[in-house]
């Protein structure tokens, strides 16, 4: 259920379960690991392949959105739509709503595009390329561990079927669940990339931190847009950090 909805992997057709719906979130991070597989994978195929720095940069940078279905880029231009008008909370989130692309949408997803893309090429150029693209197994897990936490301690926006569905029954051993892939994660990038891997870690937390912070006090709480907002974030965070490290 979770990969069938946070990931855009052909998948054979299961049947949805009700009484399942409060284990969604909590296997966020495991899709996450998944992605991160299919992403170091694809750069390992991509460089034995001898293709361009500049090609490789760009596919690899597209790569984490597209096989999601651009499901979290939606969310972070929403949201950026929203909190970037500097508006009233109310007018906010009813442009949060809007289901038309406002300016600060098109201008917040060519930034990221632009960091990211950037970023990506500072890593596959570097003499350490090899080593450093071994973090892109781990950044989609990490990031998704953090918004499955947000998600589930957060109160959510009363719009948002986080809140009066996915959220159901959620006790204490779900955001156990959540967290602790995040963690695994978080260790194994330290110990395979030492400091720079525990910068890269430290930049996504502080990226998802500050941005989820920001929007939840902006917005009154938590959505579906907002973590992907936020995760969006913390990725890029990550890419920027490892490149300058």
């Amino acid at each position: 259920m979770s990969l069938g909805m946070f990931c855009a992997i052909p998948l054979p057709y299961r049947k949805w379960h009700e009484n399942c719906a409060n284990l969604v979130i909590p296997f966020f991070p495991a899709v996450g690991s998944i992605i991160g597989a299919l992403w170091y994978g694809a750069a390992r195929l991509l460089l034995s392949a001898g293709l361009g720095k500049v090609m490789l940069s760009a596919t690899l940078m597209l790569f984490p959105y597209a096989i999601t279905g651009f499901l979290h880029i939606d969310g972070f231009m929403d949201t950026n739509d929203a909190i970037l008008s500097r508006r009233s909370r109310e007018e906010k989130l009813r442009i949060l709503k809007d289901p038309h692309t406002g300016a600060f949408a098109v201008v917040s997803v060519l930034v990221l595009f632009v960091i990211c893309f950037a970023s990506t090429y500072e890593i596959v150029s570097g003499t350490s390329a090899a080593g450093k693209l071994r973090f892109l197994l781990f950044i989609p897990a990490i990031s998704r561990s953090l918004a499955g936490a947000a998600l589930l301690s957060l109160k959510a926006l009363p719009q948002s079927s986080y809140g009066s569905y996915f959220k159901k029954n959620v006790k204490t051993v779900h955001k156990i669940v959540v967290v602790l892939p995040g963690i695994v994660a978080a260790a194994a990038v330290c110990l395979l990339l030492g400091i720079k891997g525990s910068i890269a870690v430290g930049a996504m937390a502080a990226g998802f931190s500050i941005s989820i912070i920001y929007a939840y006090r902006q917005l009154g709480g938590v959505s579906g847009d907002l973590s992907g907002y936020a995760l969006t974030v913390s990725e890029a965070c990550g890419l920027v950090a490892l490149a300058l490290v």
